[in-house]
C-alpha cells in the first residue's frame, strides 16, 4: 500500500471528508487530492502534519511497517 492509499484509508476510516482534512492541513481540497491519488509527492512538512493529525507514524504513511501505533516515547 502507497502513502496515498494510507491517508485514503485513515481518512475513509474516520470518516472525514477531503475538504476536512485539507482545511486541517492548510491545503486546498485538490492539493490534498492530488497527493493522495499520487499525482503528486507529499511534502516532509505534510507528511509530519498527517502523522500528528492521524496520532501515527511516518514509517505507517510510507509503508514501511504495518502497525499504525505510533512509536512509544
Amino acid at each position: 500500500m502507497d502513502i496515498g492509499e494510507r491517508m485514503k484509508s485513515l481518512r475513509q476510516d474516520r470518516d472525514i471528508r477531503q475538504k476536512e482534512i485539507a482545511a486541517a492541513l492548510g491545503l486546498s481540497r485538490s492539493a490534498y487530492s492530488n497527493y493522495e491519488n499520487g499525482y503528486n509527492a507529499v511534502p516532509l512538512d505534510i507528511l509530519a502534519a498527517l502523522a500528528r493529525y492521524y496520532h501515527t507514524s511516518a514509517d505507517y504513511l510510507l509503508g514501511l511497517t504495518d502497525n499504525p501505533a505510533p512509536p512509544q516515547k
